[in-house]
């Protein structure tokens, strides 16, 4: 039969086998941090952490399975670098922007975030923090839970999503994407798509390069007032 797995959050903080170890999972994290804000996400495993911090790969083994652990860690530890301390004003969309740009300051900072495996449960005691603060926020609505789950796994979704964009558009376009972006605009120009040419030249009629944040501010709260409108079976 097979051992059920332990999640790391369920394990000691600090390991009991050996002799009396000297690390605590806050330590992991902040080391495998320091590699991933240096090298993205592929700069990190239980090898390379256990290297920053000078000691043997076994030696992490007392506090961690494995590579999965490290990157929950490490989540759950930017997580908490989002302010939740800030008071909901009563207006749930307007909360929820304001969460929403608290969050995409910390994609931003740490950039291997966007890279991290979606798992919808990937919660440690920071996220559980983040998910009550949400679930509060939406509290005015009286939705059924259920509803108040979906609207914030998608609002999560989209975060990482809008943030992931804006960080790949302050990299230098590779030769495939400048080729497609040229490939798009002979296409708009061509005339036989009007309604696409009309958009892209909304688009560029705005503020050249257009305030990223701003961007990001009335995509969230666009798609929160939809997300939040009485559906089918809402009460």
């Amino acid at each position: 039969m097979a051992e059920e797995p332990v999640l790391v959050w369920d394990r000691p903080d600090r390991g009991a086998r050996g002799p009396a170890p000297g690390r605590s999972r806050a330590q992991l994290a902040r080391a495998a941090i320091r590699l991933a804000d240096a090298g993205g996400l592929a700069a990190v495993s239980v090898r390379q952490v256990a290297g920053e911090l000078g000691t043997g790969p076994a030696s992490l083994y007392r506090y961690i399975a494995g590579r999965d652990d490290l990157l929950d860690l490490m989540t759950d530890a930017v997580t908490g670098e989002i302010d939740l301390t800030v008071a909901p004003t009563g207006d749930p969309v307007a909360d929820l922007v304001a969460l929403s740009l608290r969050s995409r300051e910390v994609h931003l900072r740490h950039p291997w975030l966007v890279e991290v495996p979606s798992e919808a449960l990937r919660l440690g005691p920071r996220g559980l923090d983040h998910l009550e603060y949400a679930l509060g926020a939406l509290a005015p609505l009286g939705l059924p839970g259920r509803s108040k789950l979906e609207a914030i796994a998608a609002l999560s979704a989209l975060v990482t999503m809008l943030c992931r964009a804006e960080l790949q558009s302050h990299r230098s376009p590779t030769a495939r994407q400048a080729a497609q972006a040229a490939y798009l605009g002979a296409a708009a120009g061509a005339g036989e798509h009007p309604l696409l040419t009309a958009a892209l030249a909304g688009r560029e009629a705005a503020a050249p390069g257009g305030d990223a944040a701003a961007v990001f501010e009335r995509v969230v709260h666009r798609a929160l007032t939809g997300l939040l409108a009485p559906g089918p079976g809402t009460p």
